[in-house]
């Protein structure tokens, strides 16, 4: 318990490190995100991830983290589409937006440092990003093609765009987004990392010890960014769709790690760290990429974004809950 909280406690650190550097200091750390993202981005993160892949048991990984993770993510969105659907009486777009939302997780910056220093393994968070990369993100976002057409615009909650693109535009687009959201440079990272861990090739030390270093130096920063980018964030500009917001972050932060506990101790009976390392994914805040991926479409966004920045900042509480009673 003490390794947990204590894994915990950096976390936090570092990140209320970032938000009192953009309190105190905006318009240096407002040069500091612009500098610092694309290196985490093009070059610290994919090194971390090839790292932490490469000495990976994929067969663990597949066989049981990532069928949770892939459950655990339907029923959530299944919930949040139920509950926008039926009570708030929101279009199929509003739905879709909210429906991701509430079940895609922020695994890639946020969950990397969590699972590395609270939980100790990179199998949960590594479950996470191959579930979501290869299977949630392409769903949704054929989701969210679909319901862009021009011919299921009009209506209640539908997508909105100043004018409608030709259809050869739109699927150009379409297609663009969705090769984003798969040849990106943590999905690079991520593959040549199975690639080693599945033939065990070894990588020369000349060439593994600048990338295990490049990998080091990617938690803090991302912890730094993530606190960073809290500040002068407020939620709740459109008072309508409060409770899209509110009923997405509940989803989100409270439901989903129940769920993903009840499916990893009933379903497959794990318990200790195993358990605590679903939960924890779980419970983490929702990942940027949904609202890149509904503005990309000309989807109704907002709850979206609001979802994101309310669920960041109840995550923290909600994985330390999961610490204290998973201990």
């Amino acid at each position: 318990m003490t390794g947990v909280l204590l894994g915990f406690g950096v976390v936090a650190v570092i990140a209320l490190l970032g938000f009192a550097t953009s309190a105190l200091l905006p318009g240096e750390a407002r040069a500091m995100r612009a500098g610092l993202t694309p290196v985490v981005y093009y070059l610290t993160n994919p090194a971390l991830m090839l790292v932490l892949v490469a000495g990976t048991d994929l067969r663990a990984v597949l066989g049981v983290y990532t069928p949770i993770a892939l459950a655990t993510a339907a029923v959530a969105g299944a919930v949040f589409a139920l509950y926008s659907g039926l009570v708030l009486r929101r279009g199929a777009a509003r739905t879709a937006v909210g429906a991701m939302a509430s079940s895609y997780v922020n695994a890639g910056n946020i969950g990397l440092p969590v699972a590395l220093y609270a939980v100790g393994s990179a199998a949960p968070v590594v479950s996470v990003l191959l579930a979501q990369l290869l299977v949630i993100a392409p769903l949704y976002l054929l989701v969210f093609s679909w319901v862009a057409r021009p011919d299921r615009r009009a209506g209640p909650g539908a997508a909105t765009a100043t004018r409608t693109p030709p259809p050869s535009r739109t699927g150009a687009s379409a297609g663009r987004t969705i090769l984003r959201s798969v040849a990106n440079p943590v999905t690079v990272g991520t593959a040549l990392g199975v690639v080693l861990s599945a033939t065990g090739l070894a990588v020369p030390e000349v060439l593994w010890i600048p990338l295990e270093m490049l990998g080091e130096a990617s938690v803090p920063l991302l912890l730094l960014l993530f606190g960073m980018g809290l500040h002068g964030q407020r939620p709740f500009r459109n008072r309508a769709l409060v409770p899209d917001v509110i009923g997405g972050t509940l989803v989100k932060v409270v439901l989903m790690p129940v769920v993903g506990w009840g499916i990893a101790r009933f379903g497959f009976g794990l318990g200790g760290t195993e358990l605590l390392g679903v939960v924890v994914m779980a419970a983490l805040p929702t990942a940027q990429n949904v609202f890149l991926f509904s503005s990309q479409f000309r989807m109704p966004s907002n709850a979206g974004r609001d979802i994101i920045l309310l669920s960041s900042f109840l995550s923290f509480p909600a994985v330390l809950l999961a610490g204290l009673l998973l201990r």
